[in-house]
């Protein structure tokens, strides 16, 4: 799956982008009210508008290229639902980036509740082909996961109801589309498979270990 390489590098080469960093004032934190003292689970389209809103309120031409679950003690991710989504965006005219979360954890490894921003830093030469346009995120993490039952990912299930899940949103430049990645497991790395669903029409793409 050539598809399948790309998404890797690219994820292995975006892990590196805290390398420089940039004068900036202190991240920015707005709070959401759980409606318990207990995590609170988030779809991806859940989140993604108020942090597209916080982004760009930091760079009006701020737009994202990147955005993932995190699988922690809260949430395996089962059903496309996570406590903490991280949405990665860029600013062209700054030629700098910034990470966005929002989180309803109360875990002491994730973000803290609510949306919160990391200081921007310098982004590396693929980003700018990375970036996507918001309007072609249609399809939500709960429905890339029903697609996924569909096509390899009920097997997992069945054998284990808590199967890890983890959810990643990247732009495809070959192919001009946007892609959910469901991984069946906690990381790329530590996976037993993935299946790839277009992140605007909900059709399933392919799938593979």
């Amino acid at each position: 799956m050539t598809a399948l390489r790309y998404f890797f590098v690219f994820l292995i080469i975006t892990t590196h982008f805290g390398c420089s960093t940039l004068t900036e004032t202190p991240p920015v934190k707005t709070s959401i009210a759980p409606a318990s003292k207990g995590p609170t689970l988030y779809t991806a389209k859940g989140c993604f508008s108020s942090m597209l809103n916080l982004a760009q309120r930091w760079s009006p031409d701020a737009m994202p290229f990147h955005m993932e679950s995190e699988v922690n003690a809260d949430a395996t991710g089962q059903e496309g639902k996570a406590t903490v989504w991280r949405a990665f965006f860029a600013s062209r005219s700054r030629g700098t980036m910034k990470t966005v979360s929002c989180s309803g954890s109360r875990l002491p490894t994730s973000p803290a509740l609510g949306f919160s921003d990391t200081p921007e830093i310098a982004y590396a030469a693929n980003v700018p082909a990375a970036i996507f346009d918001p309007a072609s995120f249609q399809t939500d993490s709960d429905k890339a996961f029903a697609v996924t039952l569909e096509h390899g990912g009920a097997p997992f299930i069945k054998k284990d109801p808590q199967q890890p899940i983890l959810y990643v949103l990247d732009w495809d430049a070959r192919k001009k589309q946007l892609l959910w990645w469901v991984i069946y497991g906690k990381s790329q790395t530590d996976r037993q498979g993935v299946c790839v669903v277009d992140a605007k029409t909900g059709a399933f793409t392919s799938a593979g270990k």
